[in-house]
């Protein structure tokens, strides 16, 4: 889009002109379905006699009026950008325009219900969308204050960053809603939320006696489910609060908090000040695994750290976007940890989080966690797991580098310090070494300037008599980005008990340095049956154990009685399962046999979606069906013995459902559905029935009309989803070419349907459904960059959580990785974010050919 980007010297020279800001934005969204009414008055200083601009996004300006003087729109607004010239030291601008409704999530994005027929409107500003909904200067580092006020449907809520202080009512059933000046804030975490939301309400009062309003808001479609909810979710955010301002010693800022689950999400939340929007399939109307519950609080608690670390310090320009997301991640997990029931949240961290930042980082398009953003387009290309996932446990390592004690008190004087102002990642590090005593630069070099991962193996020579006689930590880096790290870490040992679990008997914790560290301390000692490295998971690193060790892990992971030390050891071997150095198939029986004692939820998901990965694209394809049964039965023999109600067992049941491959699979999801199959505690409810119905689809036992019929039967927004996955999941050539012409041209999808029908249409695993598809993808890529947005055409060409997109994963994998190269090759100055994506499809397959060339050869 023309004048969508903006540069960072751009920024900065806007910066340095403007000043003393003041915004008084007024819309209007009772114009009907498709635009609103957008009125801005900006006050400010500027430096005089120079010229800057101002970010809007709209379908028409009506009037623009500056120091007096009416300016000419058609002359003056073009490329999504105001030009103003002549400044004076302080100025006044109105921008009057009429803006357009969004329907992916950016901007101001608007939903109806089909439940009931209600409209819903949330913003989402972030990175930097307030220009979709308001004249703005859209730059974190010009900071203002806001006058908001918005007419709406009399009966509507209208919530935006202060608690509205008045209304009045107007002509034709509307109402104006007026709110006070906001703190100095970003433009970016401005917002307005607004739709006959349900709502919940309490207060909380902090030990300085303040009290503090919050509220929980969702659809009248899914009251029901909040309600059950919605007193534990405050207590979450109450305690995560007061953990907060304990912790850091700064108070809670800000005038209220309140929660507001929206429909249509593309992100999980996002931090508006004291007005936080998170995705609204966190209201749980059906049973869902503890991994979502627990990450659920999680994202609760990360937006909530946010209002001191972004909110009230933001930083000064989207390099250090990584700061904020990685400290929330850390500080949530943290949380999570000390003050809810979720005690494992680390183990949760290390299978969810640090996987999904380890695989990143492994990638061509890897970075710095400290990258370079040049532009706003640099955004889209480094807003991935090293900015959340790696950052997160960079920072737990820097915690264990530096002690607990002295980095909150470096992280309380930072906020104090440069609060309701920017800051950069030298101002954190400034206040970190006054208060540890450590030099810092050294470290910040090494962990945040140098893209890549390292490896720690452990060598252990042992005497005759079963003693060590040494045990060394050898530390390797990839030839692309070659730098070791100092680590600091500990070494356990763990030995079977006679109750047959497996538990830690002796820690030793050290500092890891260069090529190769000695663990002096382990010298004479009886050699253990597993020797851990990196208990409690203090670095960040891929982890390769000794022989023994390892020979150990693989065959007693499931009397492992400590789920930290679980994930870790199981994650190294995943780990070396996609790195072609440990059998497949060893790895699929490893994991099925350790889900029988497996507590940890979120663990628990990622081995089964692990385990699954494994089976449909490494293990050899002469042993692949037999496995694949051999599965299945084994996940419904599982789900038969695991406790009644338990997370366990409902986890289990959804993945036999998911992967079933054996001869009793149709009788068996027939009888799930109609109830004639039970589970003890297992309660046959609305999304566990679409599970089984998408099941069935993929599986070839139902057809678009079956589905069609289902979904009529109790037409909501979520079903709507459901029904086009499952749809696009029916494993026939004629299912696939509607998926992919209704992903592709289908302008009336909401975002969410997008998503599903793109998931849909890669579920299945059979090379020949996709084969078609791969030239057809690689024609498809530049259409789809130039006719959709960003967050869309990411769903599109490389996928989300719900599945790989349209890429088609399961084809042939030469003739993938020909395609990919192709584009590649030809699109040389493509736009990075564009050539990312594509890349890291290219990359995925080229190391599935490199896994299934070394199992074929085993």
């Amino acid at each position: 889009m023309p004048g969508a980007n903006l540069t960072r010297v751009e920024a900065e020279e806007r910066a340095s002109i403007i000043s003393n800001l003041k915004y008084a934005a007024h819309l209007d969204v009772t114009m009907g379905d498709t635009d609103f009414r957008s009125v801005t008055t900006i006050e400010f200083d500027a430096v005089a006699g120079k010229s800057t601009f101002i970010d809007l996004i709209a379908n028409t300006v009506n009037s623009i009026e500056f120091n007096g003087e009416k300016l000419d729109p058609a002359t003056t607004y073009r490329d999504n950008r105001i030009e103003l010239s002549g400044l004076k030291e302080h100025n006044i601008i109105t921008v009057d325009a009429l803006v357009q409704y969004s329907h992916t999530g950016e901007g101001m994005h608007r939903s109806i219900d089909p439940t009931d027929g209600n409209v819903y409107l949330y913003t989402q500003f972030e990175v930097p969308d307030a220009r979709r909904v308001y004249a703005v200067f859209d730059q974190p580092d010009l900071k203002a204050t806001f006058d908001f006020t918005v007419d709406a449907p009399a009966e509507w809520e209208v919530i935006s960053i202060m608690p509205s202080d008045k209304t009045e009512d107007l002509e034709g059933g509307s109402k104006r809603w007026t709110f006070p000046t906001t703190p100095k804030m970003s433009s970016y975490l401005t917002a307005f939320v607004a739709g006959p939301y349900a709502s919940w309400h309490t207060t909380h009062t902090l030990a300085s006696g303040r009290v503090v309003p919050m509220g929980i808001y969702c659809r009248q479609a899914l009251k029901d489910g909040m309600a059950k909810d919605a007193e534990y979710l405050f207590d979450v955010t109450k305690r995560g609060m007061d953990f907060y301002n304990e912790t850091w010693g700064v108070e809670y800022p800000y005038a209220k908090y309140d929660q507001l689950f929206v429909p249509e999400y593309n992100a999980g939340a996002m931090e508006n000040i004291g007005t936080v929007t998170i995705r609204d399939s966190y209201v749980f109307e059906s049973k869902v695994t503890d991994a979502l519950n627990e990450r659920r609080d999680v994202t609760v608690l990360h937006e909530l750290a946010h209002m001191w670390f972004g909110d009230l310090v933001t930083m000064k320009w989207w390099n250090d976007l990584w700061l904020n997301e990685s400290f929330a991640e850390f500080t949530s997990t943290l949380a999570t940890a000390e003050t809810t029931q979720w005690k494992d949240a680390w183990a949760t961290y290390a299978s969810g989080e640090k996987s999904w930042g380890q695989a990143q980082d492994e990638l061509p398009t890897t970075h710095p966690i400290v990258a370079p953003i040049n532009d706003l387009h640099d955004t889209e290309v480094n807003f991935d797991g090293i900015t959340y996932a790696k950052g997160g446990s960079v920072l737990k390592q820097l915690v264990a580098y530096v002690g607990r004690k002295e980095f909150f008190a470096g992280i309380h004087n930072y906020l104090e310090k440069h609060k309701y102002s920017n800051a950069t990642l030298a101002d954190l590090l400034e206040e970190l070494e006054k208060t540890s005593g450590r030099d810092l630069k050294n470290w910040s070099k090494q962990w945040l300037e140098n893209a890549g991962i390292n490896t720690i193996t452990a060598e252990v020579k042992t005497e005759a008599d079963g003693t060590i006689e040494e045990m060394a930590l050898v530390q390797t880096a990839s030839n692309e980005y070659p730098v070791l790290r100092d680590h600091r870490l500990a070494v356990a040992f763990y030995e079977e008990t006679s109750e047959g679990t497996v538990e830690m008997t002796e820690r030793f914790d050290l500092d890891v340095t260069g090529k190769r560290t000695v663990v002096e301390a382990v010298k004479g000692k009886k050699r253990p049956a597993f020797i851990m490295v990196n208990e409690d998971d203090l670095t960040y690193t891929k982890l390769r154990f000794d022989d023994k060790s390892l020979e150990f892990a693989k065959n007693n992971l499931d009397k492992f009685t400590n789920e930290l030390t679980r994930a870790v050891v199981w994650l190294s071997l995943w780990d070396m399962t996609r790195d072609a150095q440990l059998p497949a198939v060893d790895f699929v029986r490893t994991t099925l046999n350790a889900l029988a004692t497996m507590n940890q939820s979120t663990t628990f998901r990622y081995a089964l979606a692990k385990m699954v990965v494994a089976l449909g694209h490494y293990v050899p394809a002469a042993q692949r069906d037999a496995l694949k049964v051999e599965v299945a039965e084994g996940l419904f023999k599982l789900a038969q013995t695991a406790k009644p109600g338990s997370d366990q067992q409902f986890q289990l049941v959804n993945a036999y459902l998911d992967n079933g491959s054996d001869s009793q699979f149709k009788e068996r999801a027939a009888a799930l559905f109609d109830g004639s199959l039970k589970f003890e505690g297992l309660e046959l409810d609305n999304n566990f029935k679409w599970n089984i119905i998408i099941a069935q689809a993929a599986a070839g036992i139902l057809t678009a009309a079956d589905i069609d019929a289902e979904l009529a039967r109790k037409d909501t927004t979520e079903n709507r989803q459901f029904a086009v996955m499952a749809k696009a999941a029916i494993p026939t050539p004629e299912a696939k070419a509607w998926a992919w012409d209704q992903a592709l041209h289908n302008d009336e999808l909401t975002n969410s349907q997008l998503e599903n029908i793109a998931g849909g249409f890669s579920m299945n695993t059979n090379p020949a459904l996709y084969e078609e598809y791969v030239d057809k993808y690689g024609e498809v890529i530049d259409w789809v960059w130039e006719h959709k947005t960003f967050h869309m055409a990411e769903a599109l060409l490389q996928g989300t959580s719900r599945g790989s997109g349209l890429y088609p994963s399961y084809a042939d994998t030469a003739k993938l990785v020909e395609v990919g190269e192709k584009w590649m090759t030809s699109h040389s100055d493509a736009p990075a974010a564009l050539r990312r994506m594509v890349n890291e499809n290219l990359d995925g397959t080229k190391r599935t050919f490199r896994v299934q060339q070394y199992n074929e050869a085993l």
